[in-house]
């Protein structure tokens, strides 16, 4: 005969037929596997927005299909009525909680954390040793986490490093360096990731292409520096967030790890001109000049002046991460959303642009 066997661990079930004999051993099995499954818990640390701002949001979403309760700790600066901010209500329908908290304020951390557990912890907020002492703290020592993932910054390699960039280039001595080291010191299972630009729904900075659309949809030349050919590693939030939810189950092979956070399909300036070109069914202009020659005020163009790519096989090999989109795929929707939040027909000065057109016509 079969008994069936009910165990009941928080909120999950877990039912498994077996024989009298063999109750025990599977009973024991039966509960490790509920834990693993059901009783994970992640923990998002999200700053206040910038590049890096919708990437909570996103991870969150993945963290659920996956499985894991998620609670989302919300720098409490955030400008609640941007994106992705404002549309938190989406996630919450999901599940997740959201806490809002001075992150600046170890105690209020503390607090806002008091009684929770967690098995991982994405912290998308620490700029140095100081800002992520605390929950880094929690992690090892009351937590006592499977993985401390921190999304740290490709910004940090020096110029000199060979393009596209991998994770042995040498670093300079950056905040974010700063955190990596921190977190080794501490012995605890940590894994990095280096994002690049990154593009995508609920964007809290739309520069990256919104710089491009500007002047191709109102007929104005695009002043690149350089030739124009320099590639950039530009991805979308989803598939970044992905790779920081890779290592849930991979948290062994992740351990101690730094990998690339960017797509392998590579684009240069002149093929996002090219590219936006088709999507918006104009020629674009293309003007090219020499950076060293102007002192333009900053956000003049939104990339680096030089070429800043990553390759991401590190991350394909070890984490089986792959993408699941691509800058040309997504244009078509990237122009909808740019007119649907009225940037198509709105006054603007090109003031940057005038100086480098005044020079090179």
């Amino acid at each position: 005969k079969s008994v069936l066997l009910l165990l009941s661990v928080g909120a999950a079930n877990a039912f498994l037929a077996v024989s009298p004999m063999g109750m025990k051993a599977q009973a024991t099995r039966a509960q490790r596997q509920a834990l693993s499954l059901y009783m994970d818990a992640a923990l998002i640390v999200q700053n206040k927005g910038g590049g890096h701002g919708e990437i909570g949001f996103h991870l969150a979403r993945q963290l659920r299909s996956k499985g894991l309760d998620v609670t989302l700790l919300q720098d409490s600066a955030a400008k609640m009525e941007k994106l992705p901010f404002k549309n938190y209500g989406e996630i919450e329908a999901e599940g997740v909680e959201i806490i809002s908290c001075n992150l600046e304020d170890p105690s209020r951390i503390l607090s806002s954390l008091s009684g929770k557990s967690f098995t991982h912890v994405f912290d998308n907020y620490a700029k140095d040793e100081k800002t992520v002492s605390t929950v880094a703290g929690l992690a090892k020592n009351t937590w006592r986490v499977k993985n401390y993932a921190y999304v740290s910054s490709a910004g940090m390699y020096e110029s000199s490093v060979p393009q596209p960039m991998v994770e042995t280039g040498a670093t300079k001595a950056t905040g974010q360096r700063a955190v990596e080291e921190f977190l080794a010191s501490q012995e605890l299972p940590w894994t990095s990731f280096r994002p690049q630009y990154i593009y995508g729904p609920y964007t809290n900075k739309r520069d990256y292409l919104d710089w491009f659309f500007h002047r191709i949809t109102r007929d104005r030349p695009c002043p690149l520096p350089g030739d124009g050919n320099q590639m950039a590693s530009v991805t979308r939030v989803e598939d970044v967030a992905a790779m920081l939810a890779s290592v849930v189950g991979k948290e062994d092979a992740a351990k101690g790890q730094v990998f690339n956070c960017g797509t392998d399909n590579m684009v240069s300036y002149r093929q996002i001109c090219e590219m936006i070109g088709q999507v918006v069914g104009k020629s674009p202009k293309i003007v090219t000049y020499n950076p060293k020659s102007f002192e333009l005020p900053k956000g003049a163009f939104p990339f680096r002046n030089t070429e800043f790519c990553v390759t991401p096989e590190k991350a394909k090999k070890v984490l089986g991460w792959s993408r699941k989109h691509s800058l040309s795929e997504d244009l078509p929707w990237y122009f909808e959303s740019y007119k649907a939040a009225g940037l198509e027909g709105k006054a603007m000065e090109f003031e940057a642009d005038e100086i480098i057109l005044g020079a090179t016509v």
